[in-house]
């Protein structure tokens, strides 16, 4: 969790979907399953906070897609960028690392769907790794 106090801002590339978020954030875990994936380009890297911390200064382009069973996705329909990801009935949100203005204070600490990353990149930052979603994570 970071240690700031301090609340961050962030917004899309347009500005169509802007935000604050009260501390504490949980820190960086980067996501390489086969739908950030498809609804990036890449691997996700994302913080989360309470749904409570999150609070919206600009939400015009806001939109959510149900990604799965149990996930839905936020994005700027304006602009495209990916933004949030989250649990229905569970407290918290992730929102994507790159949304944030500025430093963060915050730090990678673990990957996880490692199986399912590409094969055009390595994972060699030392951080543990995990296969699926870690049993610990579903509490949170």
């Amino acid at each position: 969790m970071s240690k700031d106090t301090s609340i961050l801002k962030g917004s899309c590339l347009c500005g169509a979907v802007a935000f604050e978020v009260e501390p504490p954030l949980r820190d960086i875990i980067s996501c390489h399953c086969t739908q950030c994936q498809k609804s990036s380009g890449h691997y996700f890297a994302a913080t989360a906070a309470t749904k409570d911390a999150l609070h919206f200064t600009q939400d015009r382009g806001l939109k959510w897609f149900k990604s799965s069973n149990w996930a839905e996705r936020g994005f700027c329909m304006e602009c495209g960028a990916n933004m949030f990801w989250r649990r229905p009935n569970h407290d918290m949100v992730s929102i994507l690392a790159g949304s944030l203005d500025g430093d963060t204070g915050l730090k990678t600490v673990r990957h996880i769907f490692v199986a399912d990353k590409k094969d055009y990149y390595d994972i060699a930052d030392g951080l543990p790794q995990f296969d699926s979603f870690p049993e610990e994570m579903k509490k949170q």
